[in-house]
């Protein structure tokens, strides 16, 4: 339901799903995704709502301190900011978060409601593994979204994350579609990162921009993440003269020369900056800055000859727009990647169609599961009244267990409890396997009138009415 309002591949280890503690499941409670993608809004938008990874949870578990907002999780990247919540009402739920967008980044909320995109219930699962499928990627099948959307499950699903069971369990199913795409269809062969379509850029503009060849230039990486890396990898079969890392930490450049024995790598401290910009043909900045650090006064005294500036970063790095002001600069963001992707998306068209087949089938492991959950009150005073039986009869016959041992004892008690569990295994598993809302009822009205249940049964269909009414 809608509604208005790298070439190389991280490792991505499996996943099992955590048990969370928390508010009960109920067939009310919807999954909408809110957020902004490279394909909805500016990258000046995207990087005013942007959360660090470091904010994740604690900004996640303070939407869950919203009044029927029961889950939350954030997923932000250079491309991607969403935030998937667990709320009883969709319309209240989106309103509430956008207004916290509001608070938080100062966006007025007209323009919050005219490029945010809203999903729900269906729509927003689907997307989330389109998502983690690198379907919705600037970079259709790149490989850095599928480690993001593990990373925002293990943040998430952390004791002070804001995920519970039906957000767990739909990352565990994106995660796993990711993997399944990747592995079973050709989307992630090729250029496949936002770092190689900006040296693509970078290679298609250079000639045009400072009159050079692709083999002359001397370039500069501020950065040397996984972004840098990247962006190492794909320059050095580009055969360019020089590529000097700039990094707070000079240890973890090294590890990029060691890693790239054959490329012609130096490396330099954040204080070697600007001087590095001056000299170099080509800057790619890709750190985790929050705010510009390379500024347009800054860039204005340094820059004397043609110079070239590609940014990758959300948060930008690079004012871009005083930079394209200053005489033989031209700078470029990751909005400005777009032109370079689309020439490589048509070859990706048909991966794309295979790609969906397989997350379709994840859809629907998810949908039965979601479904399944329907039967869990039944299933739950189904147990209880089983348990409370075996516990009165247990007590009844105490006195003539007192010739036992403790281990006798546990024995007997694990004996009962095993014949208890296979009697209802029949009940239970018919209940779970009712897809029809309106059969699981009847189903559960059987199953109550068989355990003298329907007075139970009566008082939670009433209570269920009764919390509706009240939203």
């Amino acid at each position: 339901m809608r509604m208005d309002a790298d070439d190389v591949e991280e490792e991505v280890a499996p996943i099992t799903p955590k048990a969370r503690s928390g508010p009960g499941y109920t067939v009310d409670k919807k999954i909408i995704c809110i957020g902004l993608s490279i394909h909805t809004a500016s990258v000046s938008l995207r990087e005013k709502l942007a959360i660090q990874e470091d904010d994740w949870a604690s900004v996640g578990r303070e939407i869950t301190k919203i009044k029927g907002i029961s889950e939350a999780a954030i997923l932000s990247t250079c491309n991607r900011f969403e935030i998937y919540i667990v709320a009883e009402d969709a319309n209240r739920g989106v309103m509430d978060v956008t207004d916290f967008l509001h608070r938080r980044s100062n966006v007025a909320k007209r323009e919050l409601k005219d490029n945010l995109f809203v999903l729900a219930e269906g729509a927003a699962v689907w997307h989330s593994l389109r998502v983690s499928g690198g379907l919705e990627s600037l970079v259709v099948g790149e490989g850095q979204i599928l480690s993001q959307m593990k990373r925002c499950y293990e943040i998430s699903t952390s004791k002070d994350g804001g995920a519970g069971k039906l957000l767990t369990r739909m990352f565990v199913t994106a995660v796993t579609a990711g993997k399944r795409v990747r592995a079973e269809t050709g989307i992630a062969k090729g250029g496949v990162s936002i770092s190689s379509a900006a040296v693509e850029l970078v290679e298609k503009m250079c000639v045009d921009d400072i009159g050079l060849e692709m083999n002359q230039l001397e370039v500069a990486i501020v950065g040397a993440g996984k972004m840098g890396r990247l962006l190492v990898q794909h320059l050095t079969p580009r055969n360019v003269r020089k590529i000097t890392l700039i990094n707070r930490s000079k240890e973890r450049a090294m590890e990029l020369v060691d890693m790239f024995p054959l490329a012609p790598l130096k490396v330099k401290g954040m204080g070697d900056m600007l001087g590095c910009v001056a000299t170099h043909h080509v800057t790619f900045a890709c750190t985790g800055a929050t705010e510009p650090i390379l500024t347009s006064a800054d860039l204005a005294r340094v820059i004397k000859k043609p110079t070239m500036l590609v940014d990758i970063s959300v948060p930008r790095n690079v004012d871009d727009e005083g930079a394209n002001a200053i005489e033989g600069c031209k700078a470029y963001n990751v909005d400005d990647l777009k032109a370079v992707v689309q020439a490589n998306q048509a070859r990706r068209k048909k991966l794309m169609v295979e790609a969906e087949e397989v997350l379709k089938e994840e859809l629907q492991s998810f949908e039965s599961w979601q479904q399944s959950l329907g039967s869990v009150p039944m299933i739950s005073m189904l147990q209880m009244r089983a348990e409370r039986i075996r516990s009165e009869e247990f007590r009844k016959v105490e006195s003539k267990l007192q010739g036992l041992s403790v281990t006798e004892k546990e024995a007997v008690d694990r004996i009962t409890r095993g014949v208890v569990n296979k009697l209802l295994h029949g009940p239970m598993t018919q209940l779970r396997q009712v897809e029809n809302a309106d059969d699981r009822v009847q189903t559960a009205r059987k199953v109550a009138a068989m355990f003298k249940l329907e007075e139970k049964m009566d008082m939670m269909e009433r209570n269920n009415k009764d919390g509706g009414s009240k939203k």
